[in-house]
């Protein structure tokens, strides 16, 4: 299989790329040039920011499968999509869960209602922009050739928005660490490296449409997360589990200063209730929870324990100052 990447230099775009290298398919990636890409690849450099003129390394070549990641304008998924169409077979877009109007429901299948988007808009929000960018795709390649993977969290090596990072990163300096209960809480992630397996698996097999993809409900919890990040760093760090009532009070915020977790109710449904029934028959498989950790520390092991940050998102995690200011208001409690 002859597959093009847009992007392919970092997180999910790299991992599909290792993926398809791994199944002796010849890969291009076109990239920006701010990441080197891959070893194995043949790389372009352009811009899809600055318009067409951005895309000139793209005027030649042809493709059984493109796999775009963007996630911002849609109209550089536009651009891109127009100018693949008669020269690539497939189009997979790596979309979000995020498209669903909020609040998405427990269970919500692919059918749910989405938010409005346009294939033609500028920067906009995150969902908009994923949504927009999803009827670009389709617009270009047509509904038959357009696969949408819509990802829900997404964890694993190479992470660049620092979840799974900082967890690891605060359990490593071990003492007593503030956990987000209940412990038994069910979580739902995809590991990056079986959002890559299962995005190429799809394309091979000539799927389309909307897919979400995510673990299946069940799949770990918040404790077995935390477990596994304990026992990989050998910290012997001490897991203090903290009722969700009481860290609310505290003034916590959830998923942004205690990553992934998120308390029972409306919120935690729309992220970690969904139904993906549709992409496990389609054959998804999802690697268990502590090989997820123990091959995200190892990367953080082998780039000095630091994880490289997306500018355009937010810091996550809380910070020793405010963790302090957490314990003192928890005490009060």
């Amino acid at each position: 299989m002859r597959l093009l990447v847009l992007g392919g230099t970092e997180f999910v775009g790299r991992a599909v790329v290792e993926t398809a290298l791994d199944r002796g398919w010849e890969v291009t990636v076109f990239h920006r040039g701010r990441h080197a890409p891959p070893a194995g690849v043949t790389s372009l450099i352009g811009d899809r920011t600055t318009g067409p003129d951005g895309l000139a390394a793209l005027a030649t070549g042809s493709w059984d499968v493109v796999v775009d990641t963007w996630s911002a304008a849609p109209s550089a998924v536009r651009d891109a999509a127009r100018l693949l169409a008669d020269r690539a077979g497939r189009y997979a877009y790596v979309s979000s869960r995020s498209v669903y109007a909020w609040p998405a429901a427990a269970g919500l299948a692919e059918d749910g209602p989405l938010v409005e988007g346009s294939p033609d808009d500028g920067d906009v929000p995150y969902a908009e922009a994923k949504r927009g960018s999803e009827l670009a795709a389709t617009a270009a390649f047509g509904a038959d050739r357009t696969l949408l993977v819509r990802a829900g969290l997404i964890l694993g090596p190479y992470e660049n928005v620092g979840r799974l990072p900082w967890w690891l990163g605060r359990i490593a300096r071990g003492g007593s660490v503030i956990a987000p209960g209940p412990a038994s809480l069910p979580i739902q992630y995809v590991d990056v490296r079986d959002l890559a397996e299962w995005t190429l698996d799809a394309v091979a097999a000539g799927l389309s449409g909307p897919y979400n993809l995510i673990s299946p409900p069940g799949h770990t919890t918040m404790g077995e997360l935390l477990d596994a990040c304990v026992r990989v760093t050998g910290a012997g760090a001490e897991l203090r589990w903290t009722a969700p009532e009481a860290l609310v009070a505290a003034g916590v915020a959830p998923w942004s200063e205690l990553p992934v977790w998120l308390p029972p109710g409306e919120t935690y449904d729309a992220i970690h209730r969904a139904d993906v029934s549709r992409a496990v028959a389609a054959g998804l498989r999802c690697r268990p929870v502590e090989e997820t950790v123990a091959d995200t520390w190892a990367w953080l092991e082998s780039i000095g324990g630091v994880a490289p940050r997306r500018p355009d998102r937010p810091e996550v995690g809380l910070s020793p100052e405010r963790e302090a200011e957490v314990r003192a208001a928890l005490v009060t409690e």
